[in-house]
């Protein structure tokens, strides 16, 4: 099991890019993957949408995710969002230990 988290952030013009590129910038994201229990950091940027950008972030359990955030890390995050004065919209996923099931994998080119 594994907990995904998609965290959307937006603000104006091109603060959300800003944000994301100074978290890869400041070594902070790098931090962030080397945690304990780190699965995946990564930003998105949507096409149809310039003022948002989405962070896929994944943890083993939610253990590592309160280890995250309790680290330095969430202080620089926090005031970064400030910074560039970001809301967030979240979405929680666990993923399905199971392989794909035989039906869905037709449609994956590997």
């Amino acid at each position: 099991m594994a907990i995904i988290v998609n965290i959307y952030y937006t603000g104006e013009g091109a603060n959300a890019k800003r944000f994301a590129e100074e978290m890869v910038s400041s070594g902070t994201v790098d931090k962030i993957r080397a945690e304990e229990g780190n699965l995946r950091y990564e930003y998105f940027f949507p096409m149809d949408d310039e003022h948002t950008v989405l962070l896929i972030d994944s943890w083993v359990d939610q253990a590592a995710i309160d280890r995250h955030h309790h680290s330095p890390m969430m202080n620089t995050i926090i005031n970064l969002r400030e910074k560039y004065d970001l809301h967030m919209k979240v979405e929680r996923y666990i993923s399905d230990e199971n392989d794909l099931p035989k039906s869905d994998k037709a449609f994956v080119r590997s």
